[in-house]
């Protein structure tokens, strides 16, 4: 199986900074696109950035020039900078991964438990 595990959430004043962490662990042969997706009370959840095993990024646009997805593939981890946060930002952050497993021909997703993000005003 495989697992995706979190840190780094928290509570934070507004324009305050955090830094989120995910590994991908266990069977893994290959891992693809990694991401950050985020669920706000009453809302859907949605991307708010991705990052391929050659380093392409894609990220939503309330989070451009704030928020910087990077990506060690040797140890199948993504981190989230977050700086200059705003209470809009709050929400549980979910990891996501595409992942090949050992003697597996297909590629499968996985999400991460998520962890929660406060940024009070």
């Amino acid at each position: 199986q495989v697992q995706l595990v979190e840190s780094g959430g928290g509570l934070v004043q507004a324009g305050g900074s955090l830094r989120l962490s995910c590994a991908a662990s266990g069977n893994i042969f290959k891992v693809n696109v990694m991401g950050w997706y985020r669920q706000a009370p009453g809302k859907q959840r949605e991307m708010v950035a991705t990052i391929t095993g050659g380093g392409i990024i894609n990220c939503v646009d309330s989070v451009k020039g704030r928020f910087t997805i990077s990506r060690d593939n040797a140890k199948n981890t993504i981190y989230l900078q977050m700086n200059s946060l705003k209470p809009e930002d709050t929400a549980v952050y979910y990891c996501n991964a595409i992942v090949q497993r050992v003697g597996v021909p297909v590629s499968y997703e996985y999400w991460g438990q998520g962890t929660q993000v406060t940024v009070s005003s």
